[in-house]
């Protein structure tokens, strides 16, 4: 049964500024560069008039995988997302995901939305269900999984709200 993961952030900065943040190619090389691991690149980018699509490669070393996964996993992971993002209105973004982790039973797919909110804010939201076709175990490391998952948007929030206040 596929785990859920339902992440929710604010911003101070409008939907619209978040947006072209986080769909511009030079801001997600700079996150890859910090947050992908090893083996992180754009592999992938266009951008259109009322959109964007992207995909991204993540590493991540065997060593820095919870116990439960490394015993089941043969040693480092690639990592490879797919996002694309639809202007549906000014102030307002939907978005689509889809991970797929090579190698391994294990995938994710999910819908992200970014939409301005009361006083100038934004809010992120995104939806998305890990799973992990191993008998027995696997729901053990869907949990895992969405954790590490959860933590990864923490981060990359934290990386996007740190990359418009010094452009701000």
């Amino acid at each position: 049964m596929p785990r859920p993961i339902d992440y929710r952030s604010t911003s101070q900065y409008r939907a619209d500024d978040v947006y072209a943040t986080m769909v511009d190619p030079e801001y997600l090389r700079a996150r890859l560069a910090r947050l992908g691991g090893p083996r992180a690149e754009l592999l992938e980018h266009s951008a259109y008039a009322d959109g964007a699509r992207y995909r991204l490669q993540h590493g991540l070393d065997a060593k820095d995988m919870p116990s439960t996964v490394r015993s089941m996993l043969p040693g480092d992971l690639t990592i490879e997302r797919a996002e694309s993002w639809v202007r549906e209105e000014s102030g307002r973004y939907a978005g689509e995901v889809q991970v797929t982790i090579h190698g391994t039973p294990a995938s994710a797919v999910g819908g992200m939305r970014l939409h301005d909110a009361d006083g100038g804010d934004s809010e992120l939201l995104v939806h998305a269900e890990v799973t992990v076709k191993v008998p027995l175990i696997g729901g053990k490391i869907e949990g895992i999984v969405a954790e590490q998952v959860e933590s990864l948007l923490a981060a990359e929030t934290g990386f996007t709200l740190e990359w418009l206040a010094e452009r701000s």
